[in-house]
């Protein structure tokens, strides 16, 4: 039994203090690490690619950054919500095209809670095939608790999610018209060190580090 489920079972009076506290206190655990790929980004900036795109918030980011930026998502309903988002930025092109389906070459690939909806070792080697020299992959992911360590992790999450939402957003969040459709949803099912086993059978050098949000971080350079 992973620590989400335990404390639910065992420990329901403060799991729902903590529930109380994330719902008035929101925060995104994927858009908190935006930041984290704008100051990962290659020299060369000529096309980029984000993997999943879902609202297209990540595509607005990176548009200043590059000549080109496509987004991808076989998800009709997040493609749309990115294309009207950035319906004003020509250099932004939104489509459905797969992965298998994609010619390069791209300077960024980036993937936000996408990984672990594709099979991770296909996907990898199509990233590779499709970047650039020198260009660079940014993942952002989610993995399956499984040993001591992944649950310390989780704990720590479950502990530091609630501050993080308090600094974020000490006023308490107010209702407001919905903010779009929402995202497709899967549990991942490979282990952080099963990932890091085939990023470095694929991508040699490749850096992953487990963070905050109950979530992974992934960076590697395509070699020059």
């Amino acid at each position: 039994m992973d620590v989400r489920s335990w404390s639910r079972r065992w420990l329901p009076g403060a799991v729902a203090w903590f529930d109380r506290v994330n719902a008035a206190h929101p925060w995104s655990h994927n858009d908190h690490f935006h930041g984290w790929i704008l100051r990962s980004l290659p020299d060369r900036r000529h096309r980029a690619l984000d993997v999943g795109c879902g609202r297209g918030r990540l595509l607005e980011r990176l548009a200043p950054y590059f000549e080109a930026v496509e987004g991808c998502d076989v998800d009709l309903e997040m493609r749309a919500a990115s294309a009207a988002r950035v319906a004003g930025q020509p250099s932004v092109t939104v489509h459905g095209e797969r992965l298998a389906d994609l010619t390069g070459p791209y300077d960024l690939i980036t993937m936000v809670a996408v990984l672990h909806h594709l099979d991770a070792r296909s996907a990898l080697t199509d990233v590779r095939r499709l970047l650039a020299p020198g260009g660079r992959l940014l993942v952002v992911g989610l993995t399956k608790p499984t040993t001591l360590v992944d649950q310390g992790w989780d704990a720590w999450g479950l502990l530091t999610n609630p501050l993080i939402g308090l600094v974020k957003h000490p006023r308490r969040a107010v209702p407001g018209p919905d903010a779009g459709p929402g995202f497709p949803v899967r549990d991942p099912e490979h282990t952080f060190g099963e990932l890091t086993q085939t990023f470095a059978e694929l991508m040699p050098g490749a850096r992953l580090r487990r963070r905050v949000g109950f979530r992974y971080t992934a960076a590697w350079t395509q070699p020059a």
